[in-house]
């Protein structure tokens, strides 16, 4: 992974606390605030949170490599369009206004849809590791399953949904995947924290997200 040098001292959690600080540091002010069409969201930095989520469902194991490699290829996707034009794609929203514009934002491999799928990995994500802030105790199967069934089951197809299903018979338990989040020397009331501040971030980030999937009609998507 491109960001895996800036995680080395710290872990994934803090180093994505660190990028959507930096997009609440550039969110813009004024007028237009309650205006979904007035919203900014850095492409760049987006892509680098979830390229951090990545790296996070990676110490899962085998499980979640169908939302991983889901995850990747929408990255990819965007990182290409916005490597063609940086001066233009700065804003995903832009991106969105662009592709509905064209009457391709429902098509095929659209970068809207990449958007889309992102955002609810993400929110898988916070899902997840809401559960396991509160109860760290709680199977990973029960953890992973209950994230999936509010996040992103409600938009699987049947063969989609099918291959989440067999993977849950690979998780690891959830004393190693909380010793594999953890960086050395770090204790899990630190990792507990670190969860905590990552969703109260994240969260209101999504509320936005979904706020413009709605807006641009997008928000209903499924896949096979």
């Amino acid at each position: 992974m491109k960001r895996s040098r800036e995680v080395e001292k710290g872990s994934e959690i803090e180093a994505a606390i660190k990028e959507l600080s930096m997009l609440i540091e550039l969110k813009p002010t004024g007028d237009n605030l309650d205006s979904a069409t007035a919203v900014h969201i850095p492409t760049r930095l987006f892509l680098n949170v979830c390229n951090l989520v990545v790296q996070v469902l990676d110490k899962i194991g085998p499980t979640m490599a169908v939302l991983r490699q889901d995850i990747y290829q929408n990255i990819q996707r965007l990182e290409m369009l916005c490597d063609s034009d940086p001066s233009m794609y700065t804003n995903l929203v832009e991106i969105l206004k662009k592709e509905a514009g064209e009457g391709n934002a429902r098509k095929g491999a659209s970068c809207s849809k990449a958007f889309v799928w992102l955002a609810r990995s993400l929110d898988f994500t916070v899902a997840l590791l809401e559960r396991l802030a509160a109860d760290p105790g709680q199977k990973m199967e029960q953890l992973v399953e209950e994230s999936y069934n509010i996040t992103l089951k409600p938009w699987h197809g049947w063969i989609s949904a099918a291959a989440y299903k067999v993977s849950l018979k690979l998780l690891p338990d959830n004393k190693t995947f909380i010793n594999l989040l953890m960086p050395k020397d770090e204790t899990y009331d630190t990792l507990k924290e670190h969860m905590q501040t990552f969703i109260s971030l994240l969260v209101p980030f999504l509320e936005e997200i979904h706020s413009i999937l709605t807006l641009y009609g997008l928000d209903r998507l499924k896949s096979t």
